[in-house]
């Protein structure tokens, strides 16, 4: 429990600075991944699954979602802290190849454990 406040008072004061309106959402695998297929019903969009090591706190989280965010196509990231999911949603007809996001996760300082195209793709 002391855990879980902790946390919670933690993303409240990344959030009155305006740091982590993007990990907000995602608060399980399951809520990452739902929160992703929700973004990618426009027509063309393609999700794409990062599993990234060592993400243990919302600054780790943001500064992946930095440097993903970053990449060109990417049209929505959502961070599952606990189980390293980055979910990254790309904008119509963009893609997203495994050496771009192993080198964003690595310009973030974190190293990319799997990664997963997007169905269809």
């Amino acid at each position: 429990m002391l855990k879980f406040l902790q946390r919670i008072a933690f993303v409240l004061a990344l959030t009155t600075l305006g740091v982590a309106p993007a990990l907000l959402g995602a608060t399980s695998a399951f809520a990452a991944a739902a929160n992703a297929a929700k973004s990618a019903n426009s027509a063309g969009s393609h999700v794409y699954k990062l599993y990234v090591d060592g993400l243990a706190c919302p600054f780790c989280a943001y500064g992946v979602e930095k440097q993903v965010s970053g990449l060109a196509g990417v049209k929505n990231v959502d961070i599952n802290i606990d189980s390293g999911l980055v979910a990254v949603t790309m904008a119509p007809g963009a893609s997203l190849d495994k050496a771009t996001a192993k080198q964003a996760v690595s310009d973030a300082g974190f190293s990319l454990r799997k990664f997963e195209g997007a169905k269809g793709k």
